[in-house]
């Protein structure tokens, strides 16, 4: 039996831009997957304000789009894969297979499509309540997949794992 996977995006977003810097995604088995990106030259303002991005480190460190669509392709074929519902997960998701000239391969949901008998609003609750109870930074993304896992196992949907 497969998981529900789940997926979150840090990114960056200024007056002149907004485009993915960090993504982490769950596995079919519960392991999860973390990778800082190499931004595309056409997402970066001209007038070079990021705001606190250092995008020297997502130079050096990122990894290549194509790397990461090809990773994806692995990943998620197939898969609706469930988000916190409130980035612009959509929009950056499709920046990334846009650049690279491809579909992405998987839908994207809110989590409140998974667990249906709570508001979007309760889930969200619950969900930043397990972030500040496992001491969790919200603004990584492996902390926000790691939160809706917990949430997702305490629905009952990660039975056995």
């Amino acid at each position: 039996m497969s998981l529900p996977r789940f997926l979150d995006i840090e990114y960056c977003q200024t007056d002149d831009a907004l485009f993915p810097v960090a993504m982490a995604w769950s596995l079919a088995d519960g392991r999860m997957k973390t990778v800082v990106i190499a931004p595309e030259e056409s997402w970066l303002p001209d007038d070079g304000d990021l705001g606190d991005v250092d995008l020297f480190y997502l130079r050096e460190q990122g990894v290549p789009l194509i790397e990461l669509a090809r990773e994806l392709h692995e990943d998620l074929p197939d898969e609706t894969v469930y988000v916190d519902g409130l980035d612009p997960d959509e929009i950056l998701v499709d920046l990334i297979f846009g650049a690279v000239r491809q579909e992405a391969p998987f839908e994207i949901a809110p989590i409140s499509d998974l667990i249906t008998h709570r508001d979007a609003h309760a889930l969200e609750d619950r969900r930043r309540q397990l972030l500040f109870e496992e001491g969790l930074e919200p603004q990584l993304p492996e902390n926000g997949v790691y939160a809706l896992l917990l949430l997702a196992k305490e629905e009952g949907l990660l039975e056995g794992y």
